[in-house]
């Protein structure tokens, strides 16, 4: 998705909140179901059919949710990010010759995001501050400004708390073979957590933003580091 479009389309809807912006790029509403089908129809396939069958019919199921959004021209960014992750996901359980094993990736990839996030405040560089920055065309300006790095830390710090959680209830579940409550735990720690922290970066975000403003700090500050 070039930056170009991603301006004209921001042009064209002046009035959207920095939550709408997010929740567009997450997929709306719809990628909530959607990326919920798949470990629906990975489970209750292989408890019925066996793991070959379970493995085909979430790729399917993803592949056709990509083929929606293209035939409804909806933005393809997160079918095609869940296709890749169902593709491997699959890829996993079937090397490891078990059902559970689909949930192995989301699992440790939430202990490395936790902890990516979480050295980043140590270190005084809070993630979402950069990716802030990086989406809005603003320099790194912010972190001579105490509470606007505060603010991102708050912000980072919600999704260290979010990952974290993820990782050491799914891995519990994982390791006593709980798979019915992994798949539970997959779908109402997904989105649900990720909008709840999602509002409070848009929060931390308008903290920060006011903070820069007070400071006299703008986008058109050096970019120097």
């Amino acid at each position: 998705m070039n930056r170009p479009s991603d301006a004209t389309e921001v042009a064209d809807a002046p009035d959207r909140t920095p939550a709408d912006r997010m929740m567009q790029q997450l997929g709306g509403v719809s990628g909530i179901v959607y990326s919920s089908i798949p470990v629906l129809l990975f489970v209750g396939t292989e408890r019925l059919m066996g793991l070959a069958a379970a493995a085909g019919a979430a790729l399917g199921s993803a592949v056709l949710i990509l083929l929606w959004r293209v035939f409804r021209r909806e933005s393809l960014q997160p079918a095609v990010s869940g296709l890749i992750g169902v593709a491997v996901c699959t890829l996993i359980a079937y090397l490891l010759g078990e059902s559970k094993g689909y949930f192995l990736l989301g699992i440790w990839t939430s202990l490395i995001y936790a902890s990516i996030f979480a050295t980043s405040i140590l270190i005084r560089r809070p993630v979402v501050g950069y990716i802030w920055s990086w989406l809005h065309g603003h320099d790194r300006g912010w972190r001579t400004v105490r509470r606007a790095v505060y603010a991102f830390d708050i912000a980072t710090l919600t999704w260290v708390l979010v990952f974290a959680a993820r990782f050491v209830v799914q891995r519990v579940l994982y390791d006593t073979n709980h798979e019915g409550w992994l798949v539970v735990a997959r779908i109402s720690m997904g989105w649900p957590l990720a909008a709840l922290a999602a509002l409070v970066t848009v929060l931390a975000i308008r903290s920060a933003q006011r903070a820069l403003d007070d400071a006299g700090i703008t986008a058109a500050a050096a970019e120097a580091d």
